[in-house]
């Protein structure tokens, strides 16, 4: 279907004795928000690893505009226009947050490895867009004044935003962000969740993997929930708070 951007069908994932993806199956809209639900140990990051060409699915198939994913290394995975957040930032310590950012933009690079080698202007005006870009995506997230403070020196909240800064630079299709809100503040989750809307506007598919409720339910047209690897519902954010297998397995007697 055209307006597939996603697909995934059967994806299972062992890591030894442990079954983290149990036939997973959906598809995600081009130009929607979907977010991924479920406890700690329920799948969801190592189903981002296995989208994303890091791990390899044991079995299943995964399909991007079309096009077959699995087996495909993590570094054609990003060049195809997926993006990705993580959980535990993953930022250079000796780079300034703009520096960071400009990592981003490797997927992008036009300039040829001996023209870098050897500073030559092509590589240079390439050097000068790509921090312009990056410069760029950190207005996006509201950093652009600690655009040259060392990455060291940002809370944890902040830091999260660079990571989403980084990933925006590639200039996606389609982003999966990995509990994109934690640590930072109410002003900062209102923020993200207008930039969301923003880029999902511009027609930017979005995946989020989150804990924070209200930001789900707020946020989201659909959301999937996995419990022990396995898609135990999904639908809309209120069918989905309603589901009594979501609420015994997840969100408790109190939602």
């Amino acid at each position: 279907m055209n307006d597939i951007l996603l697909d995934v069908s059967g994806l299972s994932k062992h890591f030894g004795g442990i079954l983290a993806l149990n036939q997973v199956s959906f598809s995600l809209k081009k130009g929607s928000v979907t977010s991924l639900i479920g406890p700690n140990g329920a799948g969801k990051t190592t189903f981002i690893n296995v989208v994303t060409g890091i791990h390899a699915p044991d079995s299943g198939e995964i399909h991007y505009q079309g096009e077959d994913l699995v087996g495909m290394e993590a570094h054609l995975v990003a060049s195809k226009g997926i993006g990705r957040t993580f959980q535990l930032v993953e930022l250079f310590g000796s780079l300034s947050v703009l520096e960071n950012t400009m990592v981003g933009c490797h997927t992008n690079s036009r300039a040829s490895m001996l023209s870098c080698g050897f500073a030559l202007p092509a590589a240079r005006k390439e050097e000068r867009r790509i921090r312009d870009e990056a410069m760029a995506s950190l207005m996006l997230v509201g950093l652009e004044k600690r655009a040259f403070d060392p990455i060291s020196k940002l809370p944890l909240g902040e830091r999260k935003l660079v990571g989403v800064a980084r990933a925006l630079s590639m200039k996606p299709k389609f982003l999966m962000l990995d509990e994109p809100v934690g640590g930072l503040a109410a002003h900062e989750i209102k923020n993200l969740v207008e930039l969301i809307h923003q880029l999902v506007s511009k027609g930017l598919t979005i995946l989020v993997v989150e804990h924070n409720m209200p930001f789900i339910m707020f946020l989201s047209e659909k959301v999937i929930v996995l419990n022990e690897g396995a898609k135990i519902a999904e639908g809309a954010p209120q069918e989905v708070r309603t589901n009594e297998k979501v609420i015994k397995a997840y969100l408790g007697e109190e939602v």
